[in-house]
């Protein structure tokens, strides 16, 4: 095994799964970096069972690089997996496991790369940035750009390790997730009219996104996207008792994933106007009659322009002026938005491996983020 496949066959043991604690996998980090004379900041959250982990080495007063990703993984329930998805196995050119290329393949190149950078006399800062929760909606990372907004010196350019073939992502959507809640009011159901069916109020704004959802496809669009267009999603819904008795209360999540051009808030103000007006058709008979929209989660979207610094390096180092826009998100909207950090996503593998059973990283793709990783850090000397 490479440095890089040892590593990462210990970063697949911690099941970090985003409702569980990752403090086992960020001691594991610091532990390795503090071997390696490296100083780790570790930003916990209010439980004090997550944390995020930030380490920088080279010069302190000359802007550099920051490596970033998730140390959390989707969870394994329901999934039919053929292996052990917390013990890395290998077949062929395949390593597998939950994480492998969603996306401890990147932290653990990263972590490889690191004794070779420390050798050598560096002239621009490495920074490294690993985060917990990302896979909710970037949660924990949060905290560490509050951290960054108020340090002294920021990095000059940022990589997202997202899974992408290694090649260079510069884009991608923004995503709000919302919750409608509908309020009726209950009734035996034998008498409809002395009631208010808060199903049917939610059935209305189900259809409210989904007119919207057809005005967005003939409006913005950038067909760098898969879906080239911002889109409208309702995920899940929940309301209702029992069959004999009209509904009081129905519930439904919803998301919104952005092009940059795209406003989310103004889309929101439009279905709170339009949720309005339904209500208000009861509002005389049944005063109680209610449809709230509550924003739960929101990350920006990221639009690092081709120009920057770290594109045309990025690009340098994988040989190819291919660019990609992602339809998933990532951190890198909070980095740009917040800490006005350019940056790029690239990492080994394919999201058409992330998420699923059997989730694997091939050796090819870890090799060429090795290769990428030690071409960027001859860059910074």
């Amino acid at each position: 095994m490479t440095k890089t496949e040892q590593i990462l066959q210990r970063l697949v043991s911690f099941p970090t799964v985003s409702r569980d604690s990752n403090l086992a996998l960020i001691e594991y980090i610091k532990s390795y970096l503090d071997d390696l004379g490296i100083e780790s900041t570790l930003i916990f959250n209010d439980g004090k069972n997550k944390a995020n982990l930030y380490a920088s080495f080279g010069p302190v007063d000359s802007p550099g690089v920051m490596l970033s990703g998730h140390t959390d993984v989707v969870p394994i329930d329901g999934q039919n997996w053929t292996v052990e998805p917390f013990t890395m196995s290998e077949k062929e050119d395949r390593l597998y496991g939950r994480g492998t290329t969603d996306m401890k393949g990147f932290i653990a190149a990263v972590l490889a790369a690191v004794p070779d950078a420390m050798e050598l006399d560096l002239k621009r800062s490495i920074h490294l940035a690993f985060s917990y929760d990302e896979e909710i909606g970037c949660v924990g990372v949060r905290s560490m750009v509050d951290m960054l907004e108020s340090a002294p010196n920021k990095p000059a350019f940022c990589i997202v390790g997202e899974p992408t073939e290694m090649k260079a992502a510069v884009a991608h959507k923004g995503k709000t997730g919302a919750i409608c809640v509908c309020r009726g009011v209950e009734a035996h159901s034998a008498l409809t009219t002395s009631g208010l069916n808060a199903i049917y109020l939610a059935s209305d704004m189900i259809n409210v996104i989904r007119d919207i959802q057809e005005g967005l496809k003939s409006g913005s669009s950038d067909h760098h996207y898969d879906v080239p267009y911002s889109t409208l999603h309702v995920g899940t819904i929940e309301g209702g008792t029992a069959l004999n008795i009209i509904p009081r209360e129905c519930l439904f999540r919803f998301e919104i994933r952005n092009l940059k051009s795209d406003d989310p808030e103004g889309i929101l103000t439009e279905i709170r106007q339009k949720a309005q007006a339904i209500v208000d058709q009861y509002s005389e008979q049944f005063p109680e009659a209610g449809i709230s929209i509550d924003v739960f989660n929101q990350y920006p979207a990221l639009d690092t322009s081709p120009e920057e610094e770290v594109v045309r390096l990025v690009q340098s180092l994988i040989d190819s002026d291919e660019i990609l826009k992602l339809g998933f998100g990532t951190e890198g909207g909070l980095f740009q938005h917040r800490l006005g950090v350019p940056t790029v996503v690239c990492g080994p593998g394919s999201m058409d491996q992330g998420h699923k059973p059997d989730e694997f990283v091939s050796r090819a793709q870890l090799g060429k983020c090795d290769q990428f990783l030690k071409n960027l850090i001859r860059q910074m000397v």
